[in-house]
């Protein structure tokens, strides 16, 4: 019989708790819980960035036959070098360099687990004791997650609505500290919808070389633009100051549970090799998991021969899906939209609670809408999610 006494030395690591708390996964997974079992009809996932779910989505042909070539040629069954398949990352250097006036080679690509996996290389990388990184607010809220479990600390800084979300680039210089390392710039926007101009970037790139920080350029959306403004790379001031961009093929392929993504050094000068950061990069990718090796082989075929006409049905239904929503929004009384979409897959929308009964806030009117309607959606940020999480299990104890 166990000796009731015992007293065990291990408990869970409640650094993880806080960190999923104010993750989108983690938010997503207590609204999709608030689902009326009894409800006959379909779920709306507008939760997150899958259009995979959707019928009108569906990826390429040649990206359907590159994955069957890859495998079977039977040579991509084995483990992968820690920064990716050679050819892999020859075919994505050759694939951004179409974008950049200079040249990147296959040794400034890493090949990752998917745009999360390139999130959590870049943090980890740049981290060291003290440091702090300034991330957008609204912005994608893995950045918040992952930085809580690194013990980074994170300052926010605000994205201008009346100036189509744009960054708040004079905030930026009183933020930053002897402390701060990077700057994150998530474009086209998520979740915002926002796409960034050529001079507005050069505006973050040199306003980030003069406080002598690095950017992390969040391209997971890139070329998903349908707006007047097209899309532009940070890669492109990279002779400015040093930029870490990630991608992945999840979006513009529409396939992210391929979770094949990348971390480019757009750094022609050389700084982030002589920081050290390159180092901590395939120091980090050596304790680390792969993206799937066939995966990567498929890659070169899927980037070099994917036609151009696939891309464009991907833009138009895209185009139709943000006009059908921007002007179904301006119907709702409680709802604002204060920027019409011009990219990626998400829409910002302002709730204005007064014109509600019995909602307390976004978290609340998301809870209510799975339960009420079988709509998925979530709240714009949970930066304080562990306590609103915690008071809306508070509030729905006290009402049973």
């Amino acid at each position: 019989m166990e000796n009731s006494s015992k007293q065990w030395r291990f408990e869970g690591n409640k650094r993880l708790n806080s960190a999923s708390a104010i993750s989108v996964r983690g938010v997503l997974d207590l609204v999709i819980g608030n689902l009326s079992t009894d409800d006959p009809r379909p779920t709306i996932p507008l939760g997150n960035g899958d259009p995979s779910q959707f019928a009108c989505f569906r990826t390429s042909t040649t990206a359907e036959e590159a994955i069957v070539d890859a495998v079977h040629s039977a040579k991509y069954n084995g483990y992968a070098p820690t920064v990716g398949v050679l050819s892999a990352r020859r075919a994505i250097a050759n694939y951004l360099n179409r974008d950049l006036p200079y040249k990147l080679s296959a040794d400034d690509i890493y090949v990752t687990s998917g745009c999360l996996q390139a999130i959590e290389v870049a943090l980890a990388a740049i981290n060291r004791p003290g440091a702090n990184i300034l991330l957008p607010r609204p912005g994608f809220t893995f950045y918040e997650s992952r930085a809580a479990y690194e013990h980074l600390q994170v300052r926010h800084f605000d994205l201008l609505p009346d100036r189509g979300w744009e960054v708040d680039v004079d905030a930026i210089e009183d933020l930053a500290d002897d402390n701060t390392v990077a700057i994150v710039i998530i474009n086209p926007g998520n979740p915002c919808g926002s796409v960034y101009s050529y001079d507005h970037l050069k505006m973050v790139a040199e306003t980030a070389r003069k406080l002598g920080i690095l950017v992390i350029a969040d391209e997971v959306y890139g070329h998903l633009t349908f707006g007047s403004t097209p899309f532009v790379p940070m890669g492109i001031f990279g002779s400015i100051v040093p930029v870490l961009s990630l991608g992945s093929i999840s979006k513009r392929w529409v396939v992210p549970g391929w979770r094949l993504g990348w971390l480019v050094t757009s750094d022609p000068n050389g700084i982030l090799q002589k920081s050290g950061i390159v180092e901590s990069i395939t120091g980090f990718l050596n304790i680390s998991t792969d993206p799937a090796t066939f995966i990567q082989g498929a890659i070169p075929q899927i980037l070099e021969n994917t036609k151009d006409d696939f891309f464009s049905k991907v833009i138009v239904t895209l185009k139709e899906a943000a006009d059908k929503c921007f002007d179904g929004i301006r119907e709702v009384p409680c709802l604002t939209c204060p920027k019409k979409p011009e990219g990626s897959m998400f829409v910002m929308v302002k709730l204005n609670v007064s014109l509600l009964e019995d909602i307390s806030d976004d978290l609340d009117f998301c809870m209510k809408l799975a339960k009420e309607e079988s709509v998925i959606i979530v709240p714009a940020a949970l930066e304080d999610g562990l306590r609103r999480i915690k008071a809306f299990h508070q509030r729905h104890v006290r009402k049973q």
